[in-house]
């Protein structure tokens, strides 16, 4: 006999991570979306001084990580949020805006926390299929809109397609919305775009009340082990979100290496690394259309590939060494890696996914 609960819950289906490699086997992780590169010196550097207070606990309020963003983005303070990841303040924001009777609009197939976060709620899930190019389909999205919707999700770039809404179909959608619906511009991978089309969410809170911008530390930054996130908007919405998150959920070290990540000196290495990925993203692309392979073109630090037979070709993939990850039969997700992992997954489509 289980306790009572909401029977919304029993329909979720779990959020399942990438997988990651089996014990003492020679295996290449690319299903995760991680920075194939560790933490920076400098950052190490700060979590290890960090380390020393710990039997203290870490700052409620993340004062100095909150005001280092605010002066990142030129916002003022009193419009950041940090937590313990942009999925748990998805989660928060989720809870807050919707319930019961409401609405949570989102596109399909996106990010796999939006259908959990909605449930969770105990709003109702409106998912709007991607068009045909995998992409976002905002004009479906603003017919989509109804009097109980109360939050729109758009993962810009979209995971696990990577592709980008423009700044003008953005714009269209939010004129085709109130006010008092909530957008949410999940940014994830915003480091990674080079469409000069594609919008920077976080310009778009000075001009509308109802945006709110999601980043996290896990993907350019590389510390998804450390799990910071942060959510800039209207003061009056992250007012909403301070009374709600779990108190002390940004631990020390976390917040020690985020701010670390910000300082000057880290700003050198990180635009190499951020370039190395768009390049072999690119060389990836380039070559997978070369062998006759249906890519969809990414802005993202990933590469998607429509195929009904995803599941099949990423059990051959990880039985030769690489894991990547699988969406049904709507396709095949790879992570751009380091160059010689990179090198190991072309080699291997090449002799399973050429159509060429």
């Amino acid at each position: 006999m289980t306790v009572k609960h909401r029977a919304a819950i029993d329909e979720l289906v779990s959020y399942k991570p990438g997988r990651a490699p089996v014990a003492g086997r020679p295996q290449v992780k690319l299903s995760s979306n991680e920075m194939p590169f560790g933490p920076l010196p400098t950052v190490l550097d700060a979590i290890s001084h960090a380390a020393a207070t710990l039997n203290r606990y870490p700052d409620f309020h993340r004062v100095e990580l909150t005001e280092a963003l605010a002066r990142r983005h030129d916002v003022d303070p009193s419009q950041v949020v940090v937590d313990n990841g942009s999925g748990a303040l998805l989660q928060v924001l989720a809870s807050v805006i919707a319930g019961p009777g409401d609405e949570i609009l989102y596109a399909w197939r996106a990010f796999e926390s939006y259908p959990i976060v909605t449930a969770v709620s105990g709003a109702t899930a409106v998912a709007v299929p991607l068009d045909e190019q995998y992409a976002h389909d905002l004009p479906a999205m603003a017919a989509a809109i109804t009097d109980r919707t109360r939050m729109v999700i758009i993962c810009n770039p979209n995971n696990p397609t990577g592709t980008v809404v423009s700044r003008v179909e953005l714009e269209k959608l939010l004129d085709a919305l109130p006010d008092d619906v909530l957008v949410v511009l999940d940014e994830a991978y915003q480091d990674f775009v080079t469409d000069l089309r594609s919008p920077c969410g976080i310009d778009l809170v000075g001009e509308r009340p109802n945006v709110a911008v999601l980043r996290t530390f896990s993907k350019a930054y590389g510390l998804a082990g450390l799990r910071v996130g942060y959510c800039v908007t209207r003061p009056e919405t992250a007012d909403l979100i301070r009374k709600s998150i779990v108190g002390f959920s940004v631990s020390t070290l976390a917040q020690a290496g985020a701010l670390a990540s910000l300082a000057p000196e880290s700003a050198v290495e990180l635009k190499r690394r951020i370039a190395h990925v768009v390049a072999e993203r690119t060389r990836v692309t380039d070559e997978l259309i070369h062998l006759g392979v249906p890519v969809v073109p990414s802005q993202a630090n990933f590469v998607f590939m429509p195929m009904p037979d995803g599941p099949a070709m990423a059990a051959a993939f990880e039985e030769r060494g690489v894991i990547l990850r699988a969406y049904g039969t709507d396709g095949l997700r790879m992570t751009i890696g380091a160059t010689e992992e990179n090198d190991r997954f072309l080699t291997l489509a090449a002799e399973l996914l050429r159509r060429s």
